[in-house]
């Protein structure tokens, strides 16, 4: 299937992580995206250790892999009249650019808005910047881990608040790129009714401050400041990780009824004391809660304890190591390893886009139309003699067609 986006047309600027992220969304939905890198590459293809060796001892990082499938590259140095050329061409192209230029820089470079739109006023722009676009602060740089303190995320994680810290994964980056992809399919909605491009604006920390949830509306409404607890919900209890036999086990009670029917399992006298009844009660005595569940599971291994909560329908499970995750069968039936042909590397596997697609006929039948045949991350200015033949062969089909 070639994907929902098959006809469009992207061209990416970015590099680092989160426009590529928003690139490959799109492009794992079926869009052409041709990845426009410096002489020099995309920064992420130095980003390593781990890097992994073709044949002929050529590095590849990790790095770069996870976030540029289904993408084309081709080289320019924008700063050379005959390349800023090239890309004027691909831009009269295109449906989509995408840039993840300090606020400015695109325009130094002759491409500011208005050269965009004056090339391609179908253009649909997504540009996204560490702190935003306008601002006392909207030249800063933005890389993910200074966002995620910036924007409050590590005050929330980690096991108290003299210790804070960061998310696992570049996750301002990864939130920046999904919001730049949905702004971006936004903006073609609006293109189908008003014939125009728009642009699109978003950045690192707006996207983890939006993403703040009720931890936001803690402060904004109730006035709380949220500090970082562990492994426990600052709002529900029980839930968080618990220590059993032999390891530990993650539980979700996300309603009384739930809680009523952990106690039943388990015989646990629910509200007695008064401490346990409501969640409120449940979590203004939750370290006494804690102990008390610990106590009851410190006489079931793992397995035994998960089993037993899901015969009475409470939410729980392990905690995996990523070997386990991507060894796991539930993980391989969504379709979340992609087995690719890489030009250097031979068969190599990805992980997978988080979207699948179904079209439904008359009778309610599913069909998937989830894009299966997926492009590898590209080499270094891999196709850009390919790019530039399709290019001259469009113009030359264009004039005809105008004749």
């Amino acid at each position: 299937m070639t994907g929902a986006l098959g006809e469009l047309l992207v061209v990416d600027l970015t590099r680092a992580l989160a426009g590529p992220q928003a690139a490959m969304m799109l492009g794992d939905l079926g869009a052409r995206v041709i990845k426009v890198e410096s002489p020099t590459g995309d920064d992420t293809r130095s980003w390593g250790p781990p890097f992994v060796h073709a044949d002929d001892g050529t590095p590849e990082a990790t790095y770069f892999l996870a976030c540029n499938r289904n993408k084309e590259s081709i080289t320019l140095d924008l700063k050379r009249v005959e390349d800023a050329q090239v890309l004027a061409r691909l831009i009269r192209r295109a449906d989509v650019l995408l840039e993840n230029y300090k606020p400015g820089a695109l325009q130094r470079l002759g491409f500011g808005t208005a050269r965009l739109m004056e090339l391609n006023p179908r253009l649909v722009v997504l540009s996204i910047s560490g702190f935003g676009h306008d601002g006392p602060e909207a030249s800063r740089a933005g890389y993910d881990q200074i966002a995620q303190g910036e924007a409050g995320l590590m005050s929330l994680t980690g096991p108290d608040a003299d210790h804070p810290q960061r998310v696992g994964v570049p996750i301002a980056d990864l939130l920046a790129g999904m919001n730049g992809a949905f702004g971006v399919l936004a903006a073609l909605r609006e293109r189908d009714r008003t014939g125009r491009g728009q642009v699109v604006r978003t950045s690192l920390l707006a996207s983890v401050v939006a993403a703040h949830a009720f931890q936001g509306t803690r402060w904004t409404v109730a006035g709380e400041v949220g500090r970082a607890q562990g492994n426990h919900h600052p709002t529900i209890a029980p839930y968080g990780l618990f220590r059993c036999a032999g390891g530990s086990v993650q539980i979700a009670c996300g309603n009384d009824a739930m809680w009523q029917r952990l106690c039943a399992a388990f015989h646990i006298t629910a509200d007695d004391p008064q401490r346990y009844a409501t969640n409120a009660d449940r979590m203004a005595n939750r370290d006494s809660l804690t102990e008390l569940l610990e106590g009851v599971f410190a006489h079931h291994e793992p397995d035994d304890l998960l089993s037993r909560l899901a015969d009475v329908d409470i939410p729980a499970g392990r905690v995996r190591t990523l070997d386990e995750v991507y060894e796991w069968e539930q993980t391989r039936s969504q379709h979340l390893l992609v087995d690719i042909e890489h030009q250097n590397l031979g068969k190599i596997t990805l992980p997978g886009s988080a979207l699948r697609t179904f079209a439904v006929d008359d009778s309610g039948t599913e069909t998937e139309t989830t894009r299966f045949g997926h492009r590898p991350p590209p080499v270094l200015d891999g196709d850009a003699d390919a790019i530039r033949e399709w290019l001259d062969t469009e113009e030359v089909r264009a004039r005809v067609t105008s004749i």
